[in-house]
Formats: structure tokens, C-alpha cells, sequence
């Protein structure tokens, strides 16, 4: 039996995604009450320009007072997606407040303050669901935190961000410059006006906090994660990779220590192998590679951003709020249960890809490899050849076996120190093996 009364949904933020979820409510308004047992009612749309015409919303639910349509009493819902920090945390804190559900896909805030959301909607005994805020589309924090919840998940590996994939594939298989890849970015719309975000791993590293945090029921911060963007990708560090039959990639790497006893959170561009499955991820598409005891490894591929795919992950959530709502009922809260300490990157352990402009002349290698040794990282291959157009210098490249991040850190200081040694030219992880 379905019920009459609609249930009530505040859509903050009408932009690119809230615009989408705004039509899908309206066209698939049918079906969304078919599968939810209620129909389900726009009942007000917050924005900061109201004189702006959105084709598909009707010029009578908007309102620029969101706190005043979150308080109005009769809201069952309230779907955030204004982004940023404020004023999103106060108008879904007001929405706890006020015993509504939250569905949001505001990635910012939650790596930022996701615990004391949590705790805010326990307390009040409504849902917190943001299945949206982690690659759109991909289903992957849902399986992550229901499906894989008798599981034991070591390790997130993924590409989460579309922008610098989009940069790197274009640098990759089109021998394009960073400049020109991230122009080619911002004319499809793939790269906001200010990249900052996307290029500098802001993006990535806030998603991969609150994937480490469901992977490995730990509270993780956006603080804990370590982070390094793409502007310093130079063509050699491409041509470097298509060597050792690798290619390169940003991606959000999360693990649990060999002993169980910590887990990390990372952002960087690294090479893979062309063999890995997320080297053939091309253009703006996601992909995210999970590691877990029992189920082995599993893979979550699509589009990972655009009003569409994300809105349709805003409305995925929608429906279970609504559902709960109808049956008196919560989805799953946050489960920090493990509370394991987040590793410093010194503690991290990996591969190393390290390229050296030396002086070239007897003695260079063996001065190289000794501070190698003293600093206790282990030598994998050593390739050395001479810097076309110059009759005293070489490039000597230098891959290690793994090795903690910290010694590879001082390995780099100590090389720096070496008259022989004309500069670190660049300086790669390499992952996926």
C-alpha cells in the first residue's frame, strides 16, 4: 500500500548537480514513489540567485532563506549540495536539529567534519548518507560500508578525481604538455576556472579521507592525508614511465599497515604498470581498486563527476532516507569503532623512481649507490645515459626496491650533498605492483 502524503525534500543549492536532481525528482516522480511506497515532494529550492531561471523548477519553490526552509516543520529531507564548508555544516546541522535526514555530496566537509556530523544525526536519529561526495556515480561507499561490512579491507587504491586524469591521459598518449592538457581541461569543462582544487589534490585527498575512514572504521581527517598534486609532472617524468612500461597517475591510496596496527591516507601521482587495471582508465573517468581478505579485489569503474552521474548517486541516497523514513527506520551511522592511528608518509612504504642529473665520469655510480646503502635504501636498476647536448653531464635513473619514505627522504638530502650530483631532477612513487 502506498502512502498519500508525500514526503517533503529542501533541495540547497540549485547548480549543476542540484539542477539535475531537481529534474529527475520531477520527470522519474512516478517511479522514485513506486520504489520508495510515498510519493516525494519538492517543497523548496535554496539558492543565492533567485532572479537566475532554471528550467524545470518552478519559480514558486525558490527561496533565498535556506535556514527558513529547513525550518519550516514539515521537511522529511534536506539534500545538500552548495559545497564548501560554510554555510553547508550549519544548515545540516540546523537539519538534524530539526529531525530531518541529510543527503549530501559535500566531500569538502565531510573529510573536514564528517565525525561531529555523524554524531550530530545519531543523536538525533536521522540518516547522514553521501554516496554522491566520493566518484559521483560509482557506487562505492555504499559497498564499502555495507556490502564489504563482514570483510576486512586492506587497501583503497583509485583514481578519484577526473580533472588530472583527464591531464595526465592527455600527456600520456598525445605528448601534450601539463599547460596545454589543463587548457584542454578547462575548454570541455572538465577543470573549474581556478584548478587549484583538482591539480593540487585538494579534490582527492578529501575523498580519499572519508574512504579510509569507512574502509578501515577509523576517523580520518583531510589533516592526516598526505598530499601532492600534478603541476610538477614534467614530459620526462612521462617518458620515464612509458620505459619501465608504466604510465602515470594521481591517485588516493589508502592502506592498512603489514602489522594491522595503523593505516595511511595518501595523494600523489605515481607510476603503474600498463598490466594494472587502472592504467587503462582514460579521460575524465574514475576508477577505484579495493583489497580485502575475503573478497579479494574488486574493482569500481564510471563516471566519477558532472550534474548527471552525481545526481544520481543524490538520489540513490534520497530513496533509502525516504524508505528509512516511511519505516521508522536509519541506515548504517559511522563506524570509527577501530580508532587506529594514521601513519605519518615517513612511515610509508614503496617503490621509488628517481631521476639525477650527475656529472659523467668515473666514480658517479659508485659515490651514488654508497649514499643509497648508508641511507638503507635497497638499488632494483640503475640506467644511465648521456644529456643529449651536453659532453659533461648524464642522466642517471635510479628505481628502488620498496622502502620507507622517510629513507628515501634522506637518501635525497644526502645525494643533494654530492658535488657530482647537478640535481634531483624528479622524484616518483611507484605503485600497483
Amino acid at each position: 500500500m502506498m502512502r498519500t502524503r508525500p514526503l517533503k525534500v529542501a533541495l540547497l543549492g540549485c547548480g549543476v548537480v542540484g539542477s539535475e536532481v531537481a529534474r529527475i525528482m520531477t520527470t522519474h516522480a512516478d517511479d522514485l514513489a513506486q520504489r520508495i511506497g510515498a510519493p516525494v515532494e519538492l517543497a523548496g529550492v535554496a539558492v543565492r540567485r533567485p532572479q537566475r531561471v532554471r528550467e524545470g523548477v518552478d519559480p514558486e519553490l525558490v527561496t533565498t532563506d535556506a535556514e527558513a526552509l529547513i525550518r519550516r516543520g514539515d521537511i522529511d529531507v534536506a539534500v545538500e549540495v552548495i559545497g564548501g564548508i560554510e554555510p553547508a555544516r550549519a544548515l545540516i546541522t540546523t537539519a538534524f536539529e530539526g529531525g530531518i535526514s541529510v543527503v549530501t555530496a559535500n566531500k569538502a566537509l565531510l573529510a573536514e567534519d564528517g565525525s561531529r556530523l555523524h554524531q550530530a544525526a545519531d543523536k538525533a536519529g536521522v540518516d547522514l548518507y553521501y554516496e554522491a561526495a566520493v566518484a559521483a556515480a560509482i557506487p562505492l561507499v555504499r559497498p564499502l560500508r555495507e556490502s564489504l561490512a563482514g570483510d576486512k579491507v586492506n587497501r583503497v587504491l583509485g583514481i578519484v578525481n577526473g580533472t588530472t586524469n583527464f591531464i595526465l591521459d592527455r600527456m600520456d598518449t598525445h605528448g601534450a604538455g601539463y599547460g596545454e592538457a589543463l587548457d584542454e581541461a578547462t575548454a570541455l569543462g572538465y577543470a573549474e576556472a581556478d584548478p587549484t582544487a583538482d591539480v593540487e589534490g585538494f579534490d582527492a585527498a578529501a575523498k580519499a579521507a572519508i574512504l579510509a575512514g569507512i574502509a578501515f572504521h577509523t576517523r580520518v581527517r583531510l589533516d592526516d592525508v598526505h598530499r601532492e598534486g600534478l603541476t610538477e609532472v614534467t614530459a620526462a617524468d612521462i617518458a620515464a614511465a612509458q620505459r619501465m612500461g608504466c604510465t602515470v597517475k594521481l591517485l588516493a591510496i589508502c592502506e592498512r599497515a603489514a602489522d594491522g596496527r595503523s593505516v595511511s591516507a595518501r595523494v600523489h601521482p605515481a607510476m603503474i604498470p600498463l598490466s594494472h587495471p587502472l592504467a587503462s582508465v582514460r579521460g575524465a573517468y574514475n576508477a577505484v581498486f579495493v583489497e580485502s581478505d575475503a573478497a579479494g579485489q574488486l574493482m569500481f569503474y564510471g563516471a566519477g563527476a558532472g550534474g548527471a552521474p552525481t545526481a544520481s548517486a543524490v538520489l540513490g541516497d534520497l530513496v533509502s532516507a525516504c524508505r528509512n523514513r516511511l519505516n521508522h527506520s536509519r541506515g548504517p551511522g559511522e563506524s570509527a569503532y577501530a580508532q587506529l592511528p594514521v601513519s605519518p608518509m615517513g612511515d610509508v612504504v614503496t617503490r621509488y623512481h628517481i631521476s639525477l642529473d650527475v656529472a659523467d665520469k668515473p666514480g658517479v655510480l659508485a659515490q651514488v649507490a654508497t649514499v643509497f646503502a648508508e641511507c638503507g635504501v635497497s638499488i632494483d636498476t640503475v640506467r644511465q645515459q648521456g644529456k643529449e647536448g651536453s659532453d659533461g653531464d648524464a642522466w642517471l635513473v635510479v628505481v628502488t626496491h620498496h622502502a620507507r619514505d622517510s629513507a628515501l627522504r634522506a637518501t635525497v638530502d644526502a645525494l643533494r650533498e654530492l658535488d657530482t650530483v647537478l640535481g634531483v631532477a624528479s622524484i616518483m612513487r611507484v605503485e600497483g605492483e
